[in-house]
């Protein structure tokens, strides 16, 4: 079987500091931008200005809420599910959709397979409107370039493992010898090698929902569909399963739209993040950014639990370093610079950047009085830097050990930032104990 590969950087938890870029990506309602990407190919999912309202004057019910009216006003009308959504997904990245019970997750996600229609607005998948395709081309499009994981499994129990990890297959026409290979390639990607034989009454919580991600890869559609597939399964599964799921994700560069209300969850799968509330699209972002800037009362609400240090990283909260001396530099350079920043040691990089060590004032000094005009025999190694996209709670432990702030270094080990110690402690005050105007800390 041939799995697609990515083709479009891909890189989880792409590193952003709050503040560059974050305000634009974190607004709600954020708007569509229908560029297409770098191979000239358009996302894999676009949703423009839709609306989904359940009733009889659900016409009515969009032009009112157009106007400015709430769902609770328009109640008469129809009940509005979904409201002015709008977003991209790109293409191998995951999309998470978060929000408590009632927001409009569910609704969305069936529209973005064409199971519901919009009321208005438009759903395009890979550039296609679902709205605009007849019953046969949508049939065709949700067997070959969309597939779904449900809450419940959803397995056919006459059928065995193997049989329902081929099932999309054989509603696609495929042969039973290639139907059977690629499912049986999939269930060994989920960890289901050797269970081919079995029936799902045989099988735990967590080996069904297993089966179900199984039966979706091998469908090898464009993009797939996860609505609250946890949820089902205890905590200790539900963990093994996300990682998992970050696991194939890496191998695959699959495209997913992961539905939760969970956000833990969220946080810790999805490349971007879209919370729901009232069936409106309040904010979108990665985790750093809804952690770190939150829209609105509710969003800031919402996170007020979470474990900030799983969650933002190194490059969050460094900053510049202050005190750096190029190897070649001597240590009348270093002097003067740790001086100037009025540090007791100083960082020395060589002429890539690349972080070599630190030096401490006492042995610069040393080193002058004694006439030399070299750091070498003075540079100490000793330092731990830490990458870009550390969790901080993994960062405490240097910090506490570290002379110097905690070094933060890039894929090529070159140092691109510090995290003092101060500032680690300062980013775990939770964003509600900030000034609102100011955002800053009230004294």
């Amino acid at each position: 079987m041939r799995w697609r590969t990515r083709t479009i950087e891909h890189e989880r938890h792409r590193p952003r500091r709050p503040g560059s870029g974050a305000a634009a990506a974190s607004t709600a309602r954020p708007p569509v931008t229908t560029g297409a990407a770098a191979d000239g190919a358009p996302p894999a999912v676009t949703v423009e200005g839709v609306y989904k309202v359940f009733g009889r004057r659900h016409a009515e019910a969009v032009r009112r809420l157009r106007q400015g009216a709430t769902r609770d006003d328009v109640k008469a009308l129809g009940t509005a599910a979904v409201v002015d959504a709008s977003f991209e997904v790109r293409r191998g990245e995951i999309f998470v959709v978060m929000g408590l019970s009632g927001s409009g997750k569910s609704t969305l996600i069936r529209m973005l397979n064409g199971l519901w229609t919009p009321t208005s607005g438009r759903v395009l998948l890979g550039g296609e409107e679902l709205s605009a395709v007849d019953a046969k081309q949508l049939r065709q499009l949700r067997r070959t370039r969309v597939s779904m994981v449900f809450q419940h499994f959803a397995l056919l129990p006459h059928r065995s493992v193997l049989d329902n990890a081929a099932y999309p297959l054989e509603i696609q026409g495929v042969d039973k010898t290639e139907r059977r290979a690629r499912a049986t390639e999939a269930l060994a990607l989920v960890g289901l090698e050797g269970w081919e034989s079995s029936f799902p009454s045989q099988l735990s919580g967590g080996m069904r929902q297993r089966v179900g991600l199984a039966r979706a890869l091998a469908a090898d559609t464009d993009v797939l569909l996860m609505d609250e597939a946890f949820s089902a399964l205890d905590p200790l599964i539900r963990r093994e399963m996300q990682e998992q799921l970050l696991d194939l994700q890496q191998s695959l560069g699959k495209t997913i739209v992961f539905i939760t209300h969970d956000l833990n969850e969220a946080m810790h799968l999805g490349d971007r993040i879209a919370v729901m509330r009232a069936g409106e699209i309040v904010q979108i972002g990665t985790a750093e950014e809804i952690l770190s800037e939150p829209a609105d009362d509710y969003v800031a609400r919402f996170v007020a639990d979470v474990d900030r240090t799983r969650v933002l990283t190194a490059s969050s909260v460094m900053e510049r370093p202050t005190a750096v001396v190029p190897m070649a530099g001597g240590p009348r350079l270093a002097s003067r610079t740790m001086r100037e920043a009025q540090v007791s040691a100083a960082f020395v990089v060589d002429r890539t950047r690349a972080l070599v060590g630190i030096v401490r004032d006492a042995d610069v000094v040393a080193a002058i009085e004694q006439g030399k005009d070299t750091l070498e025999g003075i540079v100490e190694d000793g330092v731990a830097p830490v990458s870009t996209d550390t969790p901080l709670a993994e960062v405490f432990a240097p910090a506490a050990e570290s002379p110097v702030p905690v070094p933060v270094v890039d894929e090529r080990g070159r140092l691109v930032g510090v995290v003092p110690r101060v500032t680690l402690l300062e980013a775990m005050i939770p964003v509600e104990a900030a000034d609102p105007a100011t955002k800053e800390v009230p004294a």
